[in-house]
């Protein structure tokens, strides 16, 4: 079933679940961050620093900030790509799954109430 919403509605759907994140007792992270989060969990791997600097047209040292921040809170870990060691592979853990998991049951809880 598609959802339409209007320019308006859209922006208080983004409004409002950002308010709950940022109400919820957890990390709020910045705007490169969650879309880095999203890439790599919503994305087939593997994922590189590279890779995400390309896909977002961002830096790779820019890159490498938001993962530092996201690795201290153990939504993402690196590792070094056995087959080319130039390459650092970024994975998935358990935290990061739970924490966009509840950020998406935010956004359906703020959908139904549109």
């Amino acid at each position: 079933m598609a959802v339409e919403f209007s320019m308006k509605k859209a922006l208080e759907l983004w409004r409002n679940t950002l308010i709950d994140s940022v109400r919820a007792d957890g990390p709020d992270l910045s705007a490169r961050q969650m879309a880095i989060l999203l890439i790599v969990y919503g994305e087939e791997p593997p994922h590189t620093v590279r890779g995400l600097a390309a896909h977002l047209n961002i830096s790779k040292p820019a890159v490498t900030r938001a993962l530092d921040t996201m690795g201290r809170l153990d939504f993402i870990r690196r590792k070094r790509d056995e087959t080319d060691r130039r390459n650092v592979l970024v994975q998935r853990t358990l935290k990061g799954s739970l924490y966009l998991s509840e950020f998406s049951d935010l956004i359906r809880a703020r959908a139904a109430a549109l």
